[in-house]
């Protein structure tokens, strides 16, 4: 009988596993650190570290880098020693200048020629505004009782004058260094300045720390007030040294000045910035009489002086003008008449006569946000070797492409004689 009762019982795996019997205790009744740690799931080993993009990849997304905003270069070299070696290398920078061509606008300097335009402001002197987000070093000492204004700027260097004490200056925005000139030691009735890299061969991208040469040119009037003319010369100063780390005393050493060039007696030289075109200096004069224009013309190469005549004789119609180095080489000839820019271009025919020929007539009150037609506006400088030029309206300062006719907002409405560009690749070493 217990055979067949053992018989009739089911086995226990026909029995379904909701119903089986649990012998197990409640797992509460089992302290927590008796609890069998569940089985670990096997895990996949980390992945390798990134590897580093080639120094050839990492130069050609370096090289995309607007120019404009220096800060995008100096955020990416304090990354990590390897980028900091790159950025800074001579391969890199040579790559970049040829990439973007011209150098940069990174800022702009106010010219003020006229006694009491801004003498006696407080601030640091002189009055640089940046166009992107680099800082010129500007040296808070040092600058004793004179009050520089900028006269010119080329090739990375910015040249100061103050002509209540004859002195000129040297200034490299990028490194804060400076260097004094004495005027040469010749009588002049009005002036004209320029500083150029004294360098030959140099492509002027980055040749702010090489040796430099200071341009002067001046008008003497004669000494009796009966001359009915008066003379220009030109003289150079010596190449001073690029090494701006060393101390050095100002440079007085001028060159001979060149032969003389008589001119009427009523001729003075513009304030306003000189334009270089190959190996010549063109400076613009006007009359005292009748404010008509004439361009000299200072060869660096044969030393001499020369005239040439503007493009239009009726000089009561033009509110402003400037001389510009045109992107060709060319000598240009801009002027505003009212609310209408033109622009002139002189150019050599077959022949081998140079003429001048009208290139670019511009209504400004379609492109400016200009609303009484009575407005003045001057135009106040331009980029060598561009297009670009920059106006003065009682709105402020504007920087306007001739070609695009694209146009920005740069300043505030000011009384100035010229806005003089600061040209430069951010390279501060």
């Amino acid at each position: 009988r217990e055979i067949e009762t053992l018989a009739a019982r089911p086995h226990p795996s026909s029995i379904p596993s909701q119903l089986k019997p649990s012998h197990r205790p409640h797992s509460s009744s089992i302290p927590s650190q008796l609890k069998p740690s569940p089985p670990s799931p096997t895990m996949p080993p980390p992945p390798p570290p990134p590897a580093s993009l080639p120094g050839e990849l990492l130069e050609e997304i370096f090289l995309r880098l607007p120019p404009d905003e220096p800060a995008c270069l100096v955020r990416a070299s304090l990354s990590s020693k390897f980028w900091l070696g790159l950025l800074s290398g001579p391969r890199f920078r040579g790559r970049y200048h040829d990439h973007h061509g011209a150098p940069p606008m990174l800022g702009f300097l106010r010219g003020f020629w006229l006694e009491g335009c801004h003498w006696g402001e407080k601030g640091p002197v002189p009055r640089f505004t940046s166009t992107a987000k680099f800082g010129a070093r500007i040296p808070d000492d040092e600058w004793d009782d004179y009050d520089y204004s900028a006269w010119d700027c080329r090739h990375g260097r910015v040249l100061l004058g103050d002509a209540r004490y004859s002195a000129l200056l040297v200034w490299d925005p990028m490194t804060g260094c400076r260097r004094g000139l004495d005027w040469p030691n010749l009588a002049d009735n009005s002036r004209g300045v320029a500083v150029l890299c004294a360098v030959s061969g140099c492509d002027h991208r980055t040749c702010h720390a090489a040796p430099f040469q200071v341009v002067f040119v001046g008008v003497e009037m004669g000494e009796d007030e009966d001359d009915d003319d008066c003379a220009a010369f030109a003289c150079v100063s010596l190449p001073e040294t690029g090494d701006w780390s060393k101390p050095c005393p100002p440079c007085d050493q001028w060159s001979e000045p060149c032969p003389l060039l008589h001119l009427p007696a009523d001729a003075f030289i513009r304030p306003i910035p000189p334009v270089l075109i190959q190996e010549a200096l063109h400076f613009m004069i006007q009359s005292l009489k009748d404010d008509s224009e004439e361009i000299l013309k200072y060869d660096l190469s044969s030393n001499s002086l020369s005239l040439i005549g503007a493009p239009i004789e009726d000089s009561e119609t033009v509110t402003s003008s400037i001389l510009m180095a045109m992107e060709d080489d060319s000598l240009g000839y801009a002027h505003v008449n009212g609310s209408t820019f033109y622009l002139w271009s002189r150019l050599m025919d077959s022949n081998g006569v140079a003429s001048w020929s009208q290139r670019t007539i511009i209504n400004l009150m379609s492109i400016l946000p200009i609303q009484n037609p009575v407005e003045t506006i001057r135009v106040v400088g331009s980029v060598e070797g561009g297009d670009v030029i920059f106006l003065t309206t009682v709105l402020g300062i504007y920087e306007i492409n001739v070609d695009s006719q694209r146009w920005k907002k740069i300043g505030k409405r000011e009384n100035l004689d010229a806005v003089i560009p600061y040209m430069s690749f951010y390279n501060r070493q």
